[in-house]
């Protein structure tokens, strides 16, 4: 009999720290979405949550949060910043216009969304998301109003083949903290991880973009033509070759330790 009681006690627990866990992300995606708090300080603030809805008391969250954190990133953090520095000089040196400027040549009619799918995966490679849509926004538009076709038949492949890098390859934040938290085989998850995202971008870029487009028409504002006009570049830029194998380098490096 008392040892069921301590089997019940353990039970009510482990479904408190359930519901806690589960109001703590649900408040974090509020947060993030609804609010548009800084998605660190809708952590932070789940985190919290969490922890006081579990019973501990702020000073030991606070801590566990500092502890937890300064871990993670102290490993991730050189990563990271080393690859915002190669996302940086790709986009000074034109490497990543070459690419573009090359594969976006080889493609039109029907094959125009897939190319743009395989554009974004490219340039996505060792950028944040940020920094790559921001590369792909003219991009997008150009391409949308040179060929007539809808934008988000453009679009959507191009945001889809970006999104899907930044969730399940390094050297993208969110892979890079998993692995490092988990300590898992850096070379293994990005295999893995490419041999998932490509079905991933087929599914929610081409297909789902020619869908959509049929279903949602947008037409390009008045001004774009305007806004998002090629200019020609002062500087050379690199070739073709050399820009892909700068962008997959790291990934051929990250593969060799496996």
């Amino acid at each position: 009999m008392q040892l069921d009681l301590s089997h019940a006690v353990w039970i009510a627990h482990d479904t408190r720290l359930i519901i806690c866990c589960v109001v703590a992300i649900g408040a974090i995606i509020l947060l993030i979405s609804a609010t548009k708090l800084p998605p660190f300080l809708s952590i932070l603030v789940g985190t919290f949550i969490a922890g006081l809805g579990a019973g501990l008391p702020p000073e030991m969250v606070a801590k566990a949060f500092s502890k937890g954190a300064g871990g993670i990133l102290g490993e991730a953090g050189i990563i990271i910043g080393l690859g915002a520095m190669l996302g940086a000089l790709m986009a000074v040196s034109g490497a990543a216009d070459r690419i573009a400027t090359t594969l976006l040549s080889k493609a039109s009619g029907r094959a125009l969304p897939w190319v743009m799918a395989a554009v974004a995966m490219v340039i996505g490679l060792p950028l944040f998301f940020e920094v790559g849509l921001v590369m792909m926004v003219p991009i997008i538009f150009v391409i949308a109003r040179r060929s007539g076709q809808p934008l988000l038949k453009i679009a959507i492949p191009a945001l889809a083949g970006m999104t899907t890098l930044h969730a399940l390859m390094p050297p993208h934040p969110g892979p890079l903290i998993a692995v490092s938290a988990l300590h898992a085989d850096l070379g293994l998850t990005m295999m893995l991880g490419f041999i998932i995202a490509v079905p991933a971008v087929i599914l929610a870029g081409p297909l789902y973009g020619i869908w959509l487009s049929r279903r949602m028409p947008i037409e390009l504002p008045a001004t774009v033509g305007a806004v998002y006009s090629a200019k020609e570049t002062q500087n050379k830029q690199p070739s073709f070759a050399l820009s892909l194998l700068i962008i997959l380098l790291p990934v051929i490096l990250m593969l060799g330790s496996t």
